[in-house]
């Protein structure tokens, strides 16, 4: 991965629907060599997809929750169906295994706090191998940057 490389990913974080022409002319390659590098970029994993940036409250997801999770045990069974779990949870957008005091950090957006009890009740608390669950309430969004500091 070369500055030219880096220079496409930066513009393609600014607007993921630029052309080759537009992208050509902000790192100073002509089109047909910068198409085969988003092309490369592509292939080879580092450009994952494309998509748009929706503001969470105006489509009715108002209530960011970040919950720490303890597992009771750390067998691969149980990290496992956690973990598969979680994936298939659309109210889950991110999850991380930490250090510290919990196993697991995840980020859950969902209309309201009803919303969230609805959720902690139908899917958290109804998963097993759960030791403790600590809610944290994002009461405003100070900064969410999805792109890179590349």
């Amino acid at each position: 991965m070369d500055k030219t490389d880096l220079g496409i990913l930066r513009a393609l974080q600014d607007d993921g629907r630029a052309s080759a022409q537009q992208l050509s002319e902000s790192v100073g390659l002509s089109a047909a060599p910068v198409w085969r590098r988003v092309k490369a970029l592509e292939a080879n994993g580092v450009i994952q997809g494309y998509g748009a940036q929706i503001d969470r409250s105006k489509v009715g997801l108002g209530a960011c929750m970040f919950v720490q999770i303890s597992l009771e045990r750390h067998a691969a069974t149980n990290v496992e169906n956690f973990e598969r779990t979680v994936r298939d949870a659309p109210e889950v957008v991110d999850c991380y295994a930490v250090t510290g005091d919990s196993d697991y950090l995840l980020r859950i957006l969902v209309e309201n706090t009803d919303a969230y009890d609805r959720f902690m009740h139908r899917f958290l608390f109804n998963l097993p191998g759960i030791r403790q669950t600590r809610t944290i309430v994002a009461l405003r969004e100070i900064k969410h940057e999805v792109k890179l500091p590349l």
